[in-house]
């Protein structure tokens, strides 16, 4: 269990809000919706099927509860998801609070559960699906270069111990980095711009519950807050990108100071297929190219790893890292 050196305190707020807070959580199904969302971020739909409620109540009452602070609204094309307030925030310290007070044996929090557990079942049928379908493809990839587990171990060793507070991933798509790294934060986020990549993320990172949480956004526009990461990844995104040093610039702006940006994607090639069959706009990049752009951006002593192709493969994948001045 990750165990945070420094947890910061709580900010005090003024008698109006406490009270506004304590209001929107009194209330039976409103504390069930807060328990459910520890299991996790979730969608209108799927908290009022996991209620057995209509979608316009839980609505209202997911309305109060974000009024007051105590749940995240991320809206997201048709959809909007649901999450905790943050952590170490006072109205998460509140949420947890209470929730802390409920018995778990109670039958209706069982069910619930209960019901959630079949919502989670229907998102891995999904996602199984789609990877069936899209597995020779990414397979025929995969065979160009070193075995995943190789590349993963060399990720680990080049981002350090840690722990990282908050890790933010450019581009989630399955959500294997968050996965990765989830001994090594207390907190992940992730953004991408396909939704049916979101769909299999949440699938995938289920197990985290609200420790991890995904949404819609674009590396040119990153919908989390500035200087708030300890450490950034984007891993094989950059080479489907129009303007890879932006992504690196607005990525370097989520770090902190001294927090570090990790970098994976491909050392030059030319494997046009990939640019023909898979959408990749760049064939890989250059050492002096990466560094380039992260020195423009604020990044600092950028160290590259160079995992060479197997025997007959063509691609050798490059680990980029390094710390925000």
């Amino acid at each position: 269990m990750f165990i945070s050196p420094s947890q910061p305190v709580p900010e005090r707020r003024d008698a109006e809000r406490v009270v506004g807070a304590l209001r929107a959580a009194g209330e039976q199904t409103r504390l069930r919706v807060l328990a459910l969302l520890t299991e996790g971020e979730l969608a209108v739909g799927e908290i009022a099927q996991a209620l057995a409620q209509s979608q316009p109540r839980v609505s209202r009452h997911l309305k109060l509860l974000t009024e007051a602070g105590l749940v995240e609204r991320a809206p997201e094309g048709a959809w909007v998801f649901y999450r905790l307030a943050p952590a170490h925030t006072t109205e998460r310290h509140f949420a947890e609070a209470m929730l802390a007070m409920l018995d778990p044996q109670d039958p209706s929090l069982q069910r619930d559960v209960e019901r959630l557990s079949q919502i989670r079942a229907a998102r891995e049928e999904t996602a199984a699906a789609y990877f069936e379908r899209n597995a020779a493809d990414w397979e025929r990839v995969r065979a160009l270069h070193l075995p995943e587990a190789d590349i993963d171990s060399a990720i680990l060793e080049a981002a350090g111990e840690g722990p990282f507070e908050l890790m933010v991933d450019v581009g989630v798509g399955q959500g294997r980095m968050i996965q990765l790294f989830a001994e090594r934060v207390r907190r992940a986020e992730g953004f991408d711009t396909s939704r049916q990549m979101l769909a299999i993320a949440r699938a995938s990172l289920d197990g985290l519950k609200a420790k991890a949480a995904v949404r819609f956004g674009d590396a040119y526009s990153p919908p989390v807050e500035a200087s708030a990461a300890d450490l950034v990844t984007i891993h094989q995104v950059l080479h489907f990108l129009v303007d890879p040093g932006r992504a690196l610039a607005e990525a370097a702006r989520l770090l902190k100071r001294g927090g570090r940006l990790l970098v994976v994607d491909f050392a030059p090639h030319d494997l046009e297929f990939l640019r023909e069959e898979h959408a990749h706009r760049r064939l890989g990049f250059s050492d002096a190219e990466i560094r380039g752009w992260c020195a423009a951006a604020g990044i600092a002593r950028v160290k590259a790893t160079t995992l060479d192709a197997n025997d007959g493969g063509k691609l050798t994948v490059k680990v980029w890292v390094g710390d925000k001045a």
